[in-house]
């Protein structure tokens, strides 16, 4: 059990992994901190949390463990902001989506004698903030731990053994392993979902109504933050570029047989797309 969580800047994510170490007994005392004034005032008296600090650098004064919540954009400053109040041998982690830039200066942020040990929980929903928070958002969602080379065993342990905590399943990643893998199998999803939802938003929009259950499963990402998903292909860019590029060389070569009229290349492409769809394990 840590003896002292904080949690700064709480979203969905980090109003999860509050609410998260509060019914599974991972801390002893959780703190937090909100950039919003009015967010800090409706955070007093949460059940899942112990205090709400005013300022970052006062809420990190006794951490054990820190958790960086912030939008992917914002984490590097944050690091940097309360790397001088941070205790020694105190663990900092985060929940940021693209890693090796950010691995690299949140560390270079914090003093020696803090460890930095990058995390990316694969949870998350369309709807935002700490209003949206719960305990079991992590329950067999895979997180990646991400440490850069040098790290300490001990610290990659126990941010690793948090996330487990947590009810995730730990994979430990290099960064630049990290977002490669993401940029395939959570950034180009949403560009697909995006740009088939912008496609159709051009035509008729009575079509949307007459649309079965695939429309609607395949463009729910569709519905994401804007903002948010823009720092994320701007910070992972050219994985994302890679990705689109694969991606476009596939419906080339889809595109391709149809016109052809080569039914069996077209088959074949289906069946190659089913078989991988049908290994998924059942969705927790």
């Amino acid at each position: 059990m840590l003896d002292h969580l904080v949690i700064l800047a709480p979203g969905l994510l980090g109003g999860s992994v509050a609410r998260a170490a509060r019914a599974r007994g991972v801390a002893r005392n959780v703190t937090i901190w909100a950039r919003r004034p009015e967010t800090r005032l409706a955070l007093i008296g949460q059940p899942w949390c112990d205090a709400v600090a005013a300022t970052p650098e006062a809420a990190v004064s006794a951490a054990s463990l820190v958790v960086l919540a912030a939008p992917v954009e914002k984490i590097i400053a944050l690091a940097r902001q309360i790397a001088p109040h941070v205790p020694p041998g105190a663990l900092v982690t985060d929940v940021g989506s693209v890693k090796s830039a950010l691995c690299r200066e949140c560390r270079a942020a914090l003093p020696p004698a803090v460890h930095f040990v990058g995390a990316h929980p694969m949870a998350g929903g369309e709807k935002s903030g700490w209003e949206n928070s719960r305990a079991d958002l992590f329950a067999g969602r895979v997180c990646f731990v991400t440490p850069l080379a040098g790290t300490e065993d001990r610290a990659i342990d126990t941010v690793a053994a948090f996330w487990r905590d947590l009810g995730s399943e730990v994979v430990t990643l290099t960064p630049e392993a990290h977002d490669e893998t993401v940029a395939h199998i959570s950034h180009l999803p949403q560009a697909l979902a995006t740009t088939l939802a912008t496609l159709l938003a051009g035509r008729d929009p009575g079509w949307r109504n007459l649309a079965g259950g695939g429309l609607r499963d395949t463009t729910r990402i569709a519905a994401s933050d804007a903002a948010m998903w823009v720092e994320i292909f701007r910070q992972n860019r050219d994985e994302v570029l890679r990705a689109l590029r694969a991606y476009q060389h596939e419906l080339d070569g889809l595109h391709a047989a149809l016109a052809n009229r080569d039914w069996t290349e077209v088959r074949a492409r289906l069946e190659r797309g089913k078989a991988w769809r049908d290994g998924f394990r059942p969705a927790p």
